[in-house]
């Protein structure tokens, strides 16, 4: 990402918040910012960067709010009402005391609203992308491998969710936000998780997204620096993608953990995951995001994969499954007790995994891995080539197919 397209992107949330505070509006308000964002990307490279960018995106997108208002007014026949919406001078030309009135940060106000339940987890996360992190429709769609169309709708609808939801610009009552927070947090790890292993195409990931929801949970951690949890996922984040450059191959075929040369992980990510997770779990309250990382930080500072502390790692499980009821931590509990133990004792752990039917090719793949530890290759052949015909991602399938041309 270019030191431009950043600016722009830590600027979007801000002239949001301040367009949403002055006129209300949240669905109209955030199509302004857009056309004003896309503004900027248009005429700064030429004439260069003003001197307060922030007071030049709201200036820009006051103006666009306004006509917008003004027409939707005109539709419904309230002209009358319009014009008392319409922004006063000093507004359009004064910027940086409206933006920022007492230095602050509207950015986890902006999320709370983004991630409300009445949305989807896709409407959540495009909304999120769109408001909080400034991308254009296309950006997301492209990320994401949908029709540009297709995102359009869905941002579209999710803006009139909120709408009708008669959610207000503010931050939910003191009993809801533990819960509002952690659906925050879910939707910027869903965010990574889809950029950092692409659930169908022909890429292994999006590096836009990792590096835009590390990003966004940094921008949280300013405003939430004791929480453990903020910078639990944080260092989960930096810990995991610190080794994206060695996942694949120059053909861009998928290298596993143990397969990869460590030599190419990004080393200051990883004392930064590390640092941050280690001060969290020394000073706040265990949480799930925190333990995730801790097994992150134990694979991330093994020199070879044989140095890798399997018990460890098996014990940071146990504890991770008394925090939450995932079968994605059932699944890489079983891969940890087969590379510690044992793969007949990894199987046992699978057998639970048999009736969830949220389970998808990545049983399959775990299976067949142990099975073939065990030596047990016709079944292992079976189960690879059952998990490629499942997944979606032709860098998985490819992966798993040569696995099962192997055996």
């Amino acid at each position: 990402m270019s030191g431009f397209e950043l600016l722009l992107r830590e600027q979007a949330p801000q002239v949001l918040s301040a367009l949403v505070r002055h006129y209300g509006h949240f669905d109209l308000a955030e199509e302004a910012v857009q056309e004003a964002l896309l503004a900027a990307a248009q005429q700064w490279p030429t004439e260069g960067v003003p001197d307060n960018p922030r007071g030049w995106l709201i200036r820009v997108g006051s103006r666009r709010l306004t006509d917008l208002l003004r027409s939707e007014s005109a539709r419904r026949r309230r002209e009358e009402n319009a014009a008392q919406l319409a922004a006063p001078e000093e507004f359009v030309a004064s910027g940086p005391e409206i933006d920022d009135p007492g230095g602050r940060d509207d950015t986890l106000t902006l999320l709370f609203l983004c991630c409300h339940p009445a949305l989807s987890a896709a409407s959540q996360i495009a909304l999120t992308l769109r408001a909080v992190g400034g991308l254009t429709t296309a950006q997301i769609a492209a990320a994401f491998l949908v029709p540009e169309a297709t995102m359009a709708q869905r941002i579209s609808r999710a803006k009139r969710s909120i709408k009708q939801a008669g959610s207000s610009f503010e931050m939910p009552p003191e009993a809801e936000r533990d819960e509002r927070m952690g659906a925050v947090l879910h939707v910027l790890y869903l965010i990574f998780n889809e950029g950092y292993t692409a659930s169908s195409g022909t890429s292994l990931h999006s590096a836009e997204l990792t590096t835009e929801a590390i990003r966004l949970v940094r921008g949280v951690r300013k405003l939430l620096p004791d929480d453990g949890e903020v910078a639990g996922l944080l260092a989960l984040m930096l810990l995991t993608d610190a080794r994206r450059a060695a996942r694949t191959g120059a053909d861009g075929t998928l290298i596993p953990l143990a397969e990869q040369d460590r030599s190419k992980w990004n080393r200051a990510a990883i004392v930064e995951g590390e640092a941050m997770v280690s001060d969290a779990l020394s000073r706040t309250q265990l949480g799930p995001y925190q333990v995730q990382a801790a097994i992150a930080a134990v694979h991330d500072t093994a020199e070879r994969a044989d140095d890798t502390d399997w018990r460890q790692i098996v014990a940071l499980y146990d504890v991770l499954e008394q925090l939450v009821d995932n079968p994605m931590v059932k699944l890489n509990h079983a891969v940890a007790v087969g590379m510690a133990v044992g793969p007949k004792e990894g199987l046992a752990v699978l057998e639970p995994l048999e009736s969830d039917d949220r389970m998808n090719h990545r049983l399959e793949a775990v299976r067949a891995h142990l099975l073939e530890m065990s030596g047990d290759t016709a079944a292992a052949r079976e189960s690879y080539l059952l998990a490629a015909r499942r997944t979606t991602s032709m860098p998985e399938r490819n992966y798993l197919q040569s696995k099962a041309d192997r055996l």
